[in-house]
């Protein structure tokens, strides 16, 4: 049993019978009255975001969870399949853990996948991912200047909004969390 002077971020709790994450903590001791920690926890089932304040001192359930490197294969039906990197194993991971980054997913892309025992309680996808531009209108020169933005498709069919001077066949760095484009590499 540890208590809230074990908090740090990331650290996963068991918190009214849902497993919760760590995002934020903070120790506040006022002038008058007990001193309490002020946390923001995200679920990792339904990743809603709550607030909750904890007397300091306080008990909770801490989860030991593993972390695992897979690699994403794919799609089949509402699952992806995945492999474990060292024994090859394959198994079906359901697509909603994945969260909306899930679209940006090529195939052969490393994972983590947490479990608590052997059940998947989530799953982890690179921040940044690296796409080939598909098709796009042609840029023309000099249409940098108004930063007006145009549809691109991209290698894995989901279509983002880019800069004017973006062409077909170029890379592009993707933020995964929020679907939008960074910048162009080589």
């Amino acid at each position: 049993m540890a208590d809230t002077s074990d908090f740090k971020n990331g650290l996963i709790i068991k918190f009214k019978n849902d497993l919760y994450t760590i995002t934020e903590f903070q120790h506040v001791k006022p002038g008058k009255g007990g001193a309490f920690v002020r946390t923001t926890l995200k679920s990792l089932r339904t990743g809603r975001v709550l607030d909750n304040t904890f007397r300091s001192g306080e008990s909770v359930d801490v989860v030991r969870v593993e972390r695992r490197k897979y690699q994403y294969l794919y799609r089949d039906g509402e699952f992806l399949v995945c492999m474990d990197n060292d024994t090859y194993e394959q198994i079906n991971v359901p697509e909603i853990l994945f969260g909306d980054g899930v679209n940006f997913l090529k195939e052969s892309e490393e994972v983590e996948i947490l479990f608590n025992g052997e059940e998947i309680i989530n799953v982890e996808i690179p921040v940044f991912v690296k796409l080939k531009v598909v098709s796009t209108e042609p840029g023309f020169k000099g249409d940098t200047a108004t930063g007006a933005l145009k549809p691109a498709t991209l290698e894995t069919g989901v279509s983002v909004n880019v800069p004017l001077f973006v062409n077909t066949d170029d890379m592009l760095k993707i933020d995964t969390r929020t679907g939008g484009y960074v910048e162009r590499v080589k």
